[in-house]
């Protein structure tokens, strides 16, 4: 099975290279991978579109990551600096409205065209006009439809200019744009390929700015240009040799569908994969007991939470929100279901951005518990349901907290369902409790303070739909101080404004944050430089070699 699957994944490849993938894939005491292909088990199936204004998804972010430039990236030395991409420099204007960049020289798109400042302005004109799920990555600043040329443009073929609506704090603007959704794109290639479209209630626009075209091909100027990405399947990329940086180490990338753990572990055992990257702690620990195979991990931006529904009575009483941040255990959890994959980590900022505050106050304490739910009217303690997607570790957390929650008389039926089930259901208010993670959409501590403290409209008809909106909670205090942080100039005063506004969300919240996503993957130990970046987006695949 595991070899039929490896030879229909690489039909797609070279005469050459696919007969060597069937000799290795002969029955044989060891298999390889050929010598200039990397070959990674991965779960893909978030994968819905390849287009950089239109994708939202973890594993398309890696993907495109690596396939398209951006105008600066996270230094990965130092992750509170940004570095150039293809901007070799910018200054921002005095009243820190205005940020000019200058492109490096003589750069080219994987398809041989220049890239000109044109490009990067018409990128951040048709992310803009498309309005996608990441669009407001870039519209938070106050582009729209009708100002995005003048906000955004060239100013001759190596400036290009971005005008922000308020004076920001440059970190916050410089973070953003290092998002996928802000991928310079090859605008000549592109309109190539656009779609004519007819403007009506659904399509403000005469064009879909090549969409349709782009969900499933490429237009980008990375280290690895995409060859093929079939859904549930394969996704295929190739050196690009027009890149302006060190070149890529090896001539391809292969990423195979692989959902199960187990089968990653077996794989990657037997030779027919590089890297596992969805595994277990079980299959982790198996891994690293392994003479052939080793392990990496990188703490990532993503934190796993409960959240309480204040249209629950009970769940919106201070006293028991505060109770249920004592009836977690989060030792045996830390010991167990997350172990070598996260850390207990209780506030929502992740470790390694700006003002992250690293403090666990809550432990596991029933007596002190009871004391809270008591002064809360309910010493019998109450019932109470748990939407929880049916995956781990958040199936073993919600058991695991079923049992410690009942030690204080509050008796919690865990309704399971698969990720479009319990979303759904969340996002439509209709949850008393959910148990989730939530990842940063750009690294800058504003994507999570935002969405945990702001509620502008409160009524199942608002607009803006946070994490605080999705759970009933108003905290107009935390937002205005979440907002005035954006406009903080200072780095360190920045910092210490989101400090503050953590240990307000710790004390008084319905948020029970438990840990920080550890990403880990297990590799043969031949590979060379494979490192595990920050986010789903710095796992950089060009400087792997074998």
């Amino acid at each position: 099975m595991m070899i039929t699957k490896l030879n229909r994944s690489f039909r797609l490849l070279s005469a050459g290279a696919a007969l060597s993938l069937l000799m290795v894939a002969a029955p044989a005491a060891f298999a390889e991978t050929p010598k200039d292909t990397l070959v990674q088990g991965f779960a893909i199936d978030d994968i819905i579109t390849m287009d950089p204004g239109e994708a939202f998804e973890l594993s398309t972010a890696e993907v495109t990551s690596n396939t398209y430039s951006l105008l600066v990236r996270l230094d990965m030395n130092d992750t509170s600096k940004i570095k150039g991409d293809l901007a070799d420099s910018w200054t921002v204007s005095d009243d820190g409205l205005t940020y000019t960049f200058k492109l490096k020289p003589d750069l080219k798109f994987a398809s041989g065209n220049p890239i000109t400042a044109e490009d990067v302005a018409w990128s951040f004109e048709r992310a803009v006009k498309l309005d996608k799920s990441p669009a407001f990555i870039l519209t938070q600043f106050g582009l729209t439809g009708d100002n995005v040329t003048e906000k955004a443009k060239a100013a001759d073929p190596t400036t290009f200019t971005f005008t922000v609506d308020k004076p920001y704090a440059p970190s916050f603007v410089l973070n953003c744009l290092t998002a996928t959704v802000a991928s310079v794109v090859d605008k000549k290639l592109v309109l190539d390929h656009v779609k004519t479209v007819t403007v009506d209630a659904d399509h403000k626009y005469d064009n879909d700015f090549g969409n349709d075209w782009l969900k499933t091909n490429y237009a980008g100027s990375g280290a690895y240009k995409l060859r093929e990405w079939r859904a549930n399947e394969v996704v295929v990329m190739e050196r690009n040799d027009n890149y302006y940086g060190e070149k890529a180490k090896l001539n391809r990338v292969i990423y195979r569908y692989m959902k199960e753990s187990s089968a990653q572990r077996l794989a990657l055992e037997a030779g027919d994969i590089d890297i596992a990257r969805n595994l277990e702690p079980g299959d982790l620990d198996a891994v690293t007991k392994n003479a052939d195979l080793t392990t990496t991990n990188a703490p990532k931006s993503t934190v796993y939470y409960v959240s309480l529904n204040s249209k629950n009575e009970n769940l919106k009483k201070p006293e028991v929100q505060e109770a249920f941040k004592y009836l977690v255990d989060y030792d045996a959890i830390g010991a167990t279901l997350i172990k070598g994959i996260g850390e207990i980590h209780q506030t929502f900022l992740p470790t390694g951005q700006l003002g992250a505050l690293n403090e666990n106050p809550y432990k596991l304490d029933v007596a002190k518990a009871k004391e809270l739910l008591a002064k809360a009217g309910l010493p019998d303690g109450f019932s109470v349901t748990m939407d929880v997607r049916n995956t781990q570790p958040v199936t073993g957390i919600a058991e695991s907290m079923q049992q410690t929650l009942a030690q204080a008389g509050v008796k919690m039926e865990i309704i399971p369902g698969d990720g479009k089930q319990t979303l759904t259901k969340y996002r439509a208010r209709t949850h008393d409790i959910y148990i989730g993670q939530w990842g940063s959409d750009y690294f800058d501590p504003n994507s999570n303070a935002d969405t945990f403290t702001s509620n502008p409209d409160n009524s199942d008809a608002g607009t803006v739909k946070t994490l605080a909106w999705r759970n009933t909670w108003e905290a107009p205090e935390l937002d205005k101080e979440t907002k005035a942080a954006l406009l903080e100039r200072d780095a360190a005063k920045r910092a210490a404004m989101y400090e503050d506004v953590q240990k307000k969300f710790l004390a008084n919240s319905p948020f029970v944050v438990i840990f920080q996503q550890i990403e880990v993957a297990g590799y043969r130990k031949s590979l060379k430089d494979f490192k595990l970046g920050p986010s789903f987006d710095t796992n950089y695949v060009g400087p792997i070699a074998k």
